[in-house]
């Protein structure tokens, strides 16, 4: 009979994360008979320097935006710039068939950017500190 060891750790080696997702996209796809999952960023970078200054990333998997990241520096929020990475990430995942997306974000982040551009919260759970909670929204973005 094999024998395992279990550990605990603060960083996530690649080969583990490599391991444990092959291992879920494989029992997924295993019952559902469907792979669609597919990365998904919009980067915003200087024009000149074409250094990142920030973005929105995530996925797309089993017809589900998955909103994960979403940075803007202090200097370019307030611009539209925002809006502009959010509507460009949505649509991508309208065009991959995706027909509802969600996120969370943190009560001091950005629920009213989200609630402003049709998102809604389904959930909010207390974190720390005090008073501050994780948002858990959607969009349905195909009618």
């Amino acid at each position: 009979m094999p024998s395992y060891t279990i550990s605990v750790s603060a960083a996530i080696d690649a080969e583990v994360e490599q391991v444990i997702l092959d291992g879920l996209n494989a029992y997924n796809d295993a019952i559902t008979g469907y792979s669609d999952r597919q990365a998904l960023s919009v980067v915003v970078r200087d024009r000149e320097t074409r250094q990142v200054l920030g973005g929105a990333m995530g996925r797309t998997s089993l017809g589900l935006l998955f909103l994960d990241l979403f940075y803007l520096p202090a200097a370019l929020r307030g611009l539209g710039l925002g809006s502009q990475v959010l509507a460009q990430f949505e649509a991508e995942g309208r065009r991959r068939g995706c027909a509802s997306a969600v996120l969370y974000t943190i009560s001091f982040q950005a629920p009213e950017f989200y609630e402003r551009r049709g998102w809604r919260t389904f959930g909010e759970i207390s974190c720390s500190p005090e008073g501050t909670s994780r948002v858990f929204m959607s969009k349905t973005l195909l009618d």
